[in-house]
């Protein structure tokens, strides 16, 4: 969309309804040629607001949603208001046998700015339900990315957790060796101390068979005569 060109086409519409607004005010007060005058120019400004409004619909089409959709509501303004300069312009007493050919076309204008704002509405909300289902469709695609790192870091986490049980099988084991290597020290230990106080209870029986030996030796030798 050009906003340049948007915005002309608005200041062009605003001009021409300036134009145009109290021209049904002044038909009603005006009579003859000077009626049809004023008709007449009543009818050709506001086939031109017509014709800027359509050129301001095509725009709006292709204009983002964030300003559309104030925009829309306006541009229904705007519709229904010309709609009642043409129903104010309608009902003033033109005569000189205008009655019926401006009946029929400010019926026709009235008809007609009904129909494009309900092609409006229907434009907008089909733009508006496209937008939501290309939201749809982005959030949809961001929960697959989501749900497919979610299951990448799970199988990270699942095979880290596998790692982790190895090393701590491994330790588990070693542990156990670990284990059994000081049961084996404990009992040689055990055997050793065992040995030892074996070992001094011989010294000891051996020491006291020596001084029994040394002490019969000096009785008989010095004593027993």
């Amino acid at each position: 969309m050009s906003s340049e060109e948007f915005e002309k086409l608005h200041e062009m519409y605003k001009h021409i309804y300036n134009d145009i607004k109290s021209m049904p005010e002044i038909a009603a007060k005006c009579r003859g040629e000077e009626k049809k005058r004023v008709v007449r120019e009543f009818d050709e400004k506001s086939g031109e607001a017509e014709e800027v409004l359509k050129g301001m619909d095509e725009e709006l089409l292709l204009a983002p949603s964030s300003f559309r959709n104030p925009m829309s509501t306006t541009m229904r303004m705007y519709r229904r208001d010309l709609g009642k300069l043409q129903r104010d312009m309608k009902s003033t007493d033109l005569g000189l046998g205008f009655g019926a050919r401006g009946e029929s076309k400010y019926g026709a204008y009235t008809a007609e700015n009904e129909h494009s704002t309900q092609l409006q509405s229907q434009r907008a909300l089909i733009l508006q339900g496209t937008e939501s289902l290309s939201r749809a469709t982005q959030s949809i695609e961001r929960s697959h990315r989501i749900a497919a790192e979610t299951d990448q870091i799970g199988t990270d986490i699942i095979e880290e957790l596998g790692e982790q049980r190895e090393q701590l099988d491994r330790t588990r084991d070693r542990l156990v060796h670990t284990g059994e290597n000081l049961s084996r020290s404990r009992r040689i230990l055990r055997s050793m101390s065992r040995r030892l106080m074996t070992n001094k209870l011989l010294l000891s029986v051996i020491i006291i068979m020596e001084l029994a030996i040394l002490g019969a030796v000096v009785y008989l030798k010095f004593f027993r005569k």
